[in-house]
Order: C-alpha cells, then structure tokens, then sequence
C-alpha cells in the first residue's frame, strides 16, 4: 500500500494540512499516485493512530483550523524502511490492450475515434510535462533532490512519447483492418473468415 508512503514523503518534504496535502497531489505526486481527498484524510487518521505522524499545535488557536502534521521519527523510519525494501514491477493492466484483443474476433468498428481521443489526451499531458520540466528544471539545476525529481518527471515524459507514438502507428493501421462483426483475426490458432470459419494459416 503506498498511499500512506506517499503521504510520509510529502510530510517530510514539507509539513501540510490535508487540504494542503490534496493540492500537492493534484499538481505533483498525484501524476503518477493519484489520491481522493477523501483518501487522504482517512490515511492522515491512520499515520496519526499509528505514531508516524502528529499534528502541529496551531499558532493561533482559532476554531475551524485545519489541523496541520509533520512526520515523527517512527513514520521516517517506515519510509526508510519500504523505500529499501524490494518490490517486484507491477503487470501492466490496460483496458485499451485488451479491447484491441477484442478487436481482433470482433472487428474494429468503432475504435477509431477513441483512438484518436486517447492520442490527443496523451498529446496534451506530454504537453504538460515538458512545460513543466521547462519550468522547473532550468539547465543548471541538479542538486541531489532535483535529480530525482527530474528522473521521475523524464519517465512520464517517456511513457507519454511511447503512447502517442504507439497510437499514432495503431490509426496508422486501423483503416487496413476488418471493421465488421466477425471479420477480425484469431492470433492464436487460425484467422476468422467472413462467415465465421476457422481456417489454418499455411506454414
């Protein structure tokens, strides 16, 4: 479970409440671990239960204000800790793989346009990474901390130019394709005939 591990590393790079906390995601950690707002409260109960984290004395006491935290020894040690620890790479699970599958006993119609709706997504958040590492990493800026960052950031920008590469080379094919019901090909053993026959591929 790393939305608590997410949640220590924020704290530790700065103390936040959990309104704070849900910005933060939205505009940074939230690119590659998105978390609800609900989430994050419910988390911020758990660390707080669990001696990693406490809250902040208010400077003012005033009713209403949002509680901030910061992490307590026992929560920096459970980041050292599974930041160490091995984890395997996580299968990759992509309903668009296995519609195209589909496609392939089906028949393509219809997924052109989604296609294309997903090369332009994929277009605009390419987009948005490369503004952001114009940004936030000028030539110059390689401290320690900003090197990490910048790795994580270039390994969005990678997957965004693999997708956008990978789709426009998929409409590239598509109009070659069967778009009908039935007309699709059977990648395993045999190809699919217009009316539904299985014929053996010549060796």
């Amino acid at each position: 479970m790393s939305l608590p591990h997410a949640i220590l590393t924020a704290l530790l790079e700065r103390p936040s409440s959990g309104l704070e906390l849900t910005r933060r995601f939205d505009k940074s950690i939230g690119y590659f671990w998105s978390a609800t707002h609900q989430q994050i409260y419910r988390e911020l109960g758990k660390l707080e239960a669990e001696g990693h984290i406490r809250a902040l004395p208010p400077e003012q006491p005033a009713r209403g204000q949002r509680k901030s935290y910061e992490v307590l020894p026992a929560g920096r040690a459970e980041l050292e800790r599974w930041t160490a620890a091995a984890q395997d790479p996580k299968p990759l699970r992509d309903a668009l793989l296995l519609r195209l599958r589909a496609a392939a006993v089906v028949g393509t119609a219809g997924l052109e346009g989604d296609l294309r709706r997903h090369l332009q997504l994929h277009r605009r958040q390419l987009e948005e990474y490369r503004e952001i590492e114009r940004r936030d990493f000028p030539p110059g800026k390689d401290g320690p901390q900003d090197r990490l960052h910048h790795l994580i950031l270039r390994a969005g920008i990678d997957l965004e130019t693999f997708w956008t590469q990978w789709l426009a080379q998929a409409l590239e094919e598509l109009p070659d394709l069967p778009g009908g019901p039935g007309g699709g090909t059977d990648v395993t053993d045999g190809t699919a005939s217009s009316d539904g026959a299985r014929t053996t591929p010549s060796r």
